[in-house]
């Protein structure tokens, strides 16, 4: 992806968010020389990676097949696995319309995908076998909103405004949006997006950039180049 894209998409997810009611935290504004003269004091945002996220899953087709991602907060894996503290993470993603999230699921993570807003959400649903691969004849159960409901192999769930599904590692799931754009909430566990994330199809969870301007913020794939 062109970084001049990465920073269109930027401003207009920031205008998608605005416009339902969401502010992002001040560090969000920073330039990429603020961070880089306030790293120090930014260790925990760095070291948690939060901040903005934009992906094609290395396809480089970003209308079809990609996401965008803002991560508010997120724990450390230390204390989850030692059982107790900062053990969740919190995001806002904005799905396009017709824009898939490909096929996936998670070893430990467990996530709320809330609709805040826009058009439908649609997911795609599939169980896993005994090992926990994909299983294109398996369904499994799921909680929306609370509310335990069983799923077929390939149902699609579609989620308005406000609705949600809890899943769990083993429920493999796609989504997009139908009919135009979504934000999108998710709470979770403690998010791993280096190791966590286990897709059906061998693809790539960060964009590769063409720097042909220069960034206006720093995306959570720069900090190791920027920051180290």
């Amino acid at each position: 992806m062109k970084r001049s894209r990465i920073n269109a998409i930027m401003a207009e997810a920031d205008e998608m968010m605005r416009r339902h009611g969401f502010a992002l935290p001040p560090w969000a504004r920073w330039s990429p020389e603020t961070f880089v003269a306030r790293r120090t004091e930014a260790a925990e945002v760095i070291d948690h990676r939060c901040g903005w996220d934009i992906t094609d899953y290395g396809a480089g087709r970003f209308d079809e097949m990609g996401l965008f991602l803002f991560t508010l907060r997120n724990g450390d894996p230390a204390e989850l696995r030692a059982g107790g503290g900062f053990c969740y993470a919190e995001k806002l993603l904005i799905s396009r319309r017709d824009q898939l999230s490909p096929m996936h699921t998670h070893i430990t993570k467990t996530e709320d995908i809330i609709n805040r807003g826009g058009s439908t959400l649609v997911i795609e649903l599939y169980g896993s076998d005994e090992e926990g691969r994909f299983d294109e004849g398996a369904g499994g159960r799921v909680a929306c909103d609370g509310l335990y409901r069983d799923y077929a192999p390939g149902e699609r769930l579609a989620l308005a405004p406000g609705e949600s599904v809890t899943l769990r590692p083993g429920d493999w799931h796609a989504f997009w949006g139908e009919g135009g754009d979504v934000l999108i909430g998710e709470v979770s566990t403690v998010n791993d997006d280096l190791t966590d994330n286990i897709f059906r199809e061998p693809i790539g969870r960060f964009a590769e950039i063409e720097e042909d301007v220069a960034p206006t913020h720093l995306l959570v794939s720069d900090y190791d180049a920027w920051l180290s």
